[in-house]
């Protein structure tokens, strides 16, 4: 099995997948975008943050994947995410949006939170 991924100028990959999720949850939000952040949190450090927006901060990085999905990456989350591979992964019943980041040198026990070297 492979894993489809759209090459796409920007901070990190998006898997067709993954790019489909972001598609069919916009539509039901009614929302234009997927705005992807990062802050301070958990034991290890600092999580993501996805949000359903209508457009991106001023410093945003804005790319659309080929599907025509607008995402918009907070420009101090840009050396967080550099190389990472975002993909939607079915573990059990569950489908869940995993990012694969090769920065990652520690992630917490329950997976909330990690930390960069």
């Amino acid at each position: 099995m492979s894993v489809e991924t759209f090459e796409v100028e920007g901070p990190l990959r998006v898997t067709a997948a993954a790019s489909e999720h972001f598609r069919n949850s916009l539509a039901s939000a009614g929302k234009t975008a997927v705005r992807i952040s990062v802050q301070e949190s958990g034991c290890t450090g600092f999580k993501y943050v996805m949000e359903e927006v209508d457009g991106g901060e001023s410093d945003d990085t804005q790319m659309t994947l080929d599907n025509g999905v607008q995402l918009f990456v907070a420009a101090d989350a840009l050396e967080f995410l550099r190389g990472t591979e975002l993909d939607l992964s079915r573990e059990g019943i569950n489908k869940v949006l995993k990012f694969n980041n090769p920065n990652v040198v520690a992630e917490c026990g329950c997976g909330e939170s990690f930390s960069v070297a």
